[in-house]
Order: C-alpha cells, then sequence, then structure tokens
C-alpha cells in the first residue's frame, strides 16, 4: 500500500480537570492512505472527536496533546507554525462538524460563509469566490438561489450540504467528518451518502467517518477503527471488524445493531457504563463490563496485537498467529 497520508504516532490527548488529568485519547496510532475511508466507532466520550480535533490541531485549553506525533503526508502537525497551520486547515485538511447548525454563522449568508473559506486561501475576486461557491452548492444538490440564504432558513438535511460543500471549497485531500449524519433522517442520511461517494469518486479525497452508526460504516469505510476510554481496542477491515469482531467491547457493538436479513434473534446490549476517565482502573479499562474477562485483565493492560490479516484487537484473549501455529 502507498505511504499514508495521515499518520498518528502515539497520539495522547489529556484534559485538565480540576486537580486531576482525563485521558481522553491514550497513546493512538492510526493511520489514513490517500483516497481511503476509515472510520471510528465507539460510545459517547470514548474520545473519536478528540482525536479528530488533535488531527486538525483545534483544541484549546483545557485541553492538552500531550505526547505523540501526528504527520501529513510527511509533515509534522504537531510542530507547524500558526501561519503554516492557517494554510493547512481547509487546504489540505478540512473538517465536517457534529451539528451544522452550530457550525454556520446564524447572522450571515450562506454565500458569505462559503466565500470566506475561498477568499482566505486563494488569490481570487468575490466575484469569482461566490461564483465558486455557487458551483459547490450545486454539487451537493441545493439551488445557486440558495447562496443568499440564511442558515435558518434550511432544513437540517440542507444545512449539512452546506457544511460539506465548505469543506470541499478548496479540495482538500482529507476531510474529517465528526457524526456529520447524527440530526438526520434515514432518506436524508442516504441522498448525503449517496453524493459524498460520487465526490470522493470524483475528487479522490480521504475520509476519517465518526459516528455511532456501524451499519453505515460497513457500507462506506474501507477500514473501521473501535475506541473505548481513549484507546484504540480494534482496528482493521470493515467485513473482518464487523463479521469477526475479536474484542468484547466490539463484539457488543455489532451484537447490539439488529439486521434486516436472516432470522430474528435477541439483542444484546453491553452492561454497565464506560469508565471515569479521572479514575482509570488498574488493567484493562472494559473488565469490568466484559463477560470473558479473565484474571490477567485486572493486572496488565492490553495492547493491540494482530487478530488475522490486516486486523488488531487490544484483548488478552486475541493469540497472536505464531503462537496459535505453536
Amino acid at each position: 500500500m502507498n505511504a499514508p497520508l495521515l499518520s498518528c504516532r502515539d497520539v495522547s490527548v489529556d484534559y485538565i480537570v480540576g486537580g486531576g488529568t482525563a485521558r481522553a485519547c491514550n497513546r493512538v496510532s492510526l493511520d489514513i492512505h490517500p483516497a481511503e475511508t476509515v472510520g471510528l466507532a465507539g460510545e459517547s466520550g470514548c474520545g473519536k472527536s478528540t482525536l479528530a480535533f488533535a488531527i486538525t490541531r483545534m483544541h484549546n485549553a483545557p485541553a492538552l496533546i500531550s505526547e505523540g506525533q501526528i504527520l501529513y503526508d510527511g509533515r509534522d502537525v504537531l510542530a507547524m507554525t500558526p501561519a503554516e497551520l492557517r494554510a493547512f486547515r481547509w487546504a489540505e485538511t478540512a473538517m465536517v462538524f457534529q451539528s451544522a447548525m452550530n457550525a454556520l454563522n446564524p447572522v450571515i449568508t450562506i454565500g458569505e460563509q462559503i466565500c470566506d473559506v475561498i477568499l482566505a486561501h486563494r488569490p481570487v475576486t468575490r466575484d469569482e469566490a461566490w461564483s465558486r461557491g455557487e458551483e459547490l452548492l450545486s454539487m451537493v444538490g441545493i439551488a445557486r438561489a440558495r447562496m443568499s440564504a440564511y442558515p435558518h432558513q434550511l432544513s437540517g438535511g440542507m444545512r449539512q450540504r452546506v457544511v460539506i460543500a465548505i469543506s470541499l471549497a478548496l479540495r482538500p485531500r482529507l476531510i474529517v467528518m465528526d457524526e456529520p449524519t447524527t440530526a438526520l433522517d434515514v432518506v436524508v442520511e442516504r441522498e448525503i451518502m449517496d453524493e459524498l461517494a460520487q465526490l470522493k469518486r470524483e475528487y479522490g479525497f480521504a475520509i476519517l467517518f465518526i459516528s455511532h452508526d456501524l451499519a453505515l460504516m460497513g457500507e462506506i469505510c474501507d477500514r473501521i477503527g473501535i475506541m473505548y476510554a481513549g484507546n484504540l481496542v480494534e482496528l482493521g477491515t470493515a467485513a473482518e471488524v464487523l463479521e469477526n469482531p475479536r474484542h468484547p467491547y466490539t463484539q457488543g457493538l455489532v451484537g447490539s445493531f439488529p439486521s434486516i436479513h436472516g432470522p430474528r434473534t435477541r439483542l444484546h446490549g453491553i452492561p454497565g457504563s464506560p469508565v471515569n476517565l479521572l479514575d482509570l482502573p488498574q488493567g484493562c479499562n472494559f473488565q469490568d463490563r466484559c463477560p470473558a474477562r479473565i484474571a490477567a485483565c485486572a493486572r496488565v493492560a492490553p495492547h493491540l496485537l494482530p487478530a488475522g490479516l490486516g486486523h488488531e484487537a487490544a484483548c488478552h484473549l486475541v493469540t497472536p498467529p505464531q503462537e496459535a501455529r505453536a
């Protein structure tokens, strides 16, 4: 496979809370290759959005990227100057935020917000930027006349399309999408995902897709990573992770989704609640909720081990292939 477009190596993000420190991302390593779609799934608070914000250097106090390295096309994102960072955002890496209504300025028209992004990075006239904005809206299925509309005059699906259009304004090579379809109904979600797939085929950008919807990830992602309590606990191809999950947490997530095909089976959720990041247990963070825990879980924190071809899982029950053959 080609060299990765984005490479995160042992990235940790801490939040300074009162007299303690909550580690929201714990030594996470993840690669995204050109034109690849990588999904990140897990419960709320597991560190998905924290990692996305770290990639684009958007964290503010009390958040702190405490260790690790983030390389984009060989350049160290964490070492970028403010000027380099300004050029990097939107032009190289764009982000689609979770709530489109909150991401858009309510007192500025859609057209002005699109033009602002273009004019900040490209030496073009306002008329040229406006024409590019109209082209972008048409690209995502919105009438050009909506350039003069305010965000509150658009439906939720249209606002989400506008945010996607803004992210594509400068044709970046990587788009980070933080739960872009959470507030949408299934019909609008399907329309937006189909449009996004078409745009990806046309422009060849890579996507980091963050969502709770594993079924949707199975359709659009090449690889899927599962996060729990700030740790990447499983990573592999979409088919491997969904059809042959090796970590008990992933098994619980997959088992909680109904299938529209085959016989009806009882769904099983994951018992308990996520751990308190200010009071993590010794050993595996998932041990108190795990139906398959063993004695080692209370003593040693597991790390990612090979669980198949291009498949890794951080669980003491995973046997490395060479040990299995022995």
